[in-house]
């Protein structure tokens, strides 16, 4: 982590520390996940401020609707990016309310959810998280018995929605953040949730790591260093796992022969960058022993399973395959006769799928056929989704997007006989993007059920 030391943070620092960590930097188009506290406010400030090369800038804010101020924080990041001269555009998301699963958790997955399906091609997302932030991962990671992915935490640098997600900021400290915002004379917005000391990660920010801090000054930057020796190894572990499911693979099945010649490790660690390389959620501990021993030990005409989450892993004779738990799609199309009915009520409590008139609508009705086809996945579709680009196929969109695989499978495409022209309401064809002085524009709109 080439790090200039002693250096105070500020634009000067900023800039060239990007530099470093983004080799484009700053001709390359950067989106700032902005929440209008201090560290994100530092974070956009220092870009936006003080210099003449500045790069493309804009930002987003996420509003999760989960707290009474969460309008008030909206409009204060909307008066913030006003006064840097930044376009901001607010997200407004709903976090659902899964039994079991974390609130922060879920609502760390649909923020993240939301920013990739706004960010554009080759666009840059940075995040404000610091120092103190990555020591306190490390520490819920450990607590939660966490393997070496989980203490190698957050990465300065990763493939996000087709593009990077960077993180600038790792080495530098809350403390430093807040004074440079002062110095500075600049509002951020204090979200109430923070006091919340029922929430594991403010107990132990308020609690817990004060203590040990006045007894290890240093622990955040020796902790930041085991985080990267940790993310070294989990490199090589990832190394080693998709080499061994690849030896392994009978198309995207996995054959189970070839799994039982590997060691009690080694086979857990394929299977486990085999569901990853999938899309899915990997499982916790036990259910990964259940599958790595019992499964592949069984009898071959056994057929047994392993569930988790919304997906479920089966073996058939001898080999492995993954699906969607629980997923009863229909087999047929529809056919949707859209001018005469512009809503399409579609089966097994899929929802409704509508074409919607509005003059900022991206699709012109004049280029659609009067009879389109909806179909669920099947495999291999493609679309163009942006002017002057490439055709892509879905399943890329869809991981770049981290769309959740039982989502995906459940998503209403659209077709003019052959050809894609739409999925759901996330992308669309050029061919039947609206153009200029275009009479008749509409959106897609997919109300799930």
């Amino acid at each position: 982590m080439n790090v200039v030391k002693g250096a105070p943070f500020g634009s000067r620092w900023l800039r060239a520390h990007l530099a470093r960590l983004v080799p484009s930097f700053p001709k390359v188009a950067i989106c700032v996940a902005y929440s209008g506290g201090v560290d994100s406010t530092a974070l956009l400030a220092a870009l936006a401020r003080g210099a003449r090369a500045r790069p493309q800038l804009r930002a987003l804010h996420v509003n999760h609707g989960l707290y009474p101020g969460a309008a008030a924080c909206s409009a204060h990041c909307e008066k913030a990016a006003r006064h840097l001269g930044v376009a901001l555009k607010v997200i407004a998301v709903r976090v659902p309310r899964t039994r079991g699963t974390s609130l922060e958790a879920q609502a760390r997955a649909v923020r993240y959810a939301a920013l990739a399906r706004e960010l554009t091609a080759g666009e840059i997302l940075l995040t404000a998280h610091h120092a103190d932030d990555q020591l306190e991962t490390v520490f819920l990671q450990l607590l939660r018995g966490a393997g070496v992915a989980g203490m190698a935490a957050m990465p300065q640098l990763a493939r996000f929605a087709g593009g990077w997600l960077a993180r600038p900021l790792l080495t530098r400290s809350r403390a430093e953040l807040a004074a440079w915002v002062t110095r500075h004379r600049l509002a951020w917005f204090d979200d109430v949730t923070n006091a919340n000391e029922r929430l594991d990660r403010n107990y132990l920010r308020r609690q817990v790591l004060p203590r040990i801090r006045s007894r290890w000054p240093g622990c955040a930057r020796a902790v930041a260093r085991s985080a990267q020796h940790a993310a070294q190894a989990q490199h090589l572990l990832e190394e080693m796992g998709r080499s061994d499911a690849s030896k392994a693979a009978d198309g995207a099945d996995l054959a189970v022969q070839g799994l039982r010649a590997l060691s009690s490790e080694r086979r857990a660690n394929a299977l486990r960058a085999w569901i990853s390389a999938a899309g899915w959620p990997a499982p916790d501990a036990r259910r990964l022993a259940e599958l790595a021993g019992a499964v592949l030990a069984a009898r071959a005409d056994a057929n047994p399973s392993v569930a988790w989450g919304d997906v479920i892993a089966r073996r058939h004779v001898d080999r492995l395959s993954l699906h969607a738990r629980g997923a009863t799609l229909p087999d047929a199309q529809l056919i949707w006769a859209w001018r005469a009915a512009p809503q399409l009520r579609l089966p097994a409590g899929l929802g409704t799928l509508a074409l919607e008139a509005d003059e900022r609508g991206p699709i012109d009705l004049e280029l659609l056929a009067d009879e389109l086809a909806v179909r669920w996945r099947q495999g291999g579709e493609r679309l163009r989704p942006r002017v002057g680009g490439p055709s892509r196929a879905l399943k890329t969109l869809l991981q770049e997007a981290q769309v959740p695989p039982a989502e995906r499978a459940r998503m209403p495409l659209v077709f003019d006989g052959a050809r894609l022209i739409a999925v759901a309401d996330c992308w669309s064809d050029v061919s039947i993007h609206a153009r200029p002085r275009c009479a008749r524009r509409a959106r897609i709109l997919w109300r799930r059920a």
